[in-house]
């Protein structure tokens, strides 16, 4: 996947002045890494498992390297992620003994499902055996798969506004009012100049108000 700011400029429609949307070819790209990263983040330090050999939970986020876009094809949503994860969790015995273990996960991404992303559990350097891990192995990645599906659904459903067209019929005219629900603050002058290139004006250009005479 191409980086951020990096895609094919075959396939990314350039913002034209004149606002023409040529041949009906759209297409808008959103950096998604920076909410992915705080999710990811927030989703994996509550992974915690416990048993009668002990309890284990997430520590640390150590490495999350990667990025996720969100792309709007002909109305489209379309999304992109590629993650490369490692973890640091500690494990507490029954008896009060702590231990210190990694997680690696190389693959997230959109290529793959859930349960097809490899995750790795071990102990960390020179740390002595300890039932705790097959806790991790076995609970805890399924705990982790959860957190991965939830970023990746949250990610789908996530990232949408609700506009709501009224139309109210004025003696003769009609007003036509839009409400926007969800939009993010620093969206939304942004939000507002893009209703009013691609679909006001189209609206007026078509009924006759506000187009232009030859």
């Amino acid at each position: 996947m191409a980086k951020w700011g990096e895609g094919d400029p075959r396939w990314i429609v350039e913002e034209r002045a004149d606002a023409t949307n040529v041949n009906n070819w759209h297409w808008t790209e959103r950096d998604a890494s920076n909410w992915s990263t705080e999710k990811l983040k927030t989703l994996f330090l509550a992974v915690q498992v416990q048993n009668e050999e002990g309890k284990c939970e997430v520590i640390e986020v150590s490495k999350l390297d990667g990025e996720a876009s969100i792309n709007n094809r002909k109305g489209k949503l379309i999304f992109f992620y590629e993650w490369s994860i490692k973890l640091n969790w500690t494990g507490t015995s029954k008896s009060g003994v702590q231990y210190k273990g990694h997680v690696e996960i190389p693959n997230l991404s959109d290529e793959n499902s859930v349960d097809e992303v490899e995750i790795s559990v071990s102990l960390a350097k020179d740390e002595p055996d300890t039932n705790l891990v097959a806790l991790m192995k076995e609970e805890g990645v399924k705990l982790l798969r959860e957190a991965m599906g939830i970023y990746i659904s949250t990610l789908k459903t996530g990232h949408f506004a609700t506009i709501t067209l009224t139309f109210i019929d004025k003696n003769g005219e009609t007003e036509l009012c839009m409400e926007g629900r969800g939009i993010p603050a620093p969206e939304e002058e942004r939000t507002r100049q893009g209703w009013q290139r691609y679909y006001f004006e189209g609206i007026k250009q078509t009924f006759g108000y506000g187009a232009r005479l030859f």
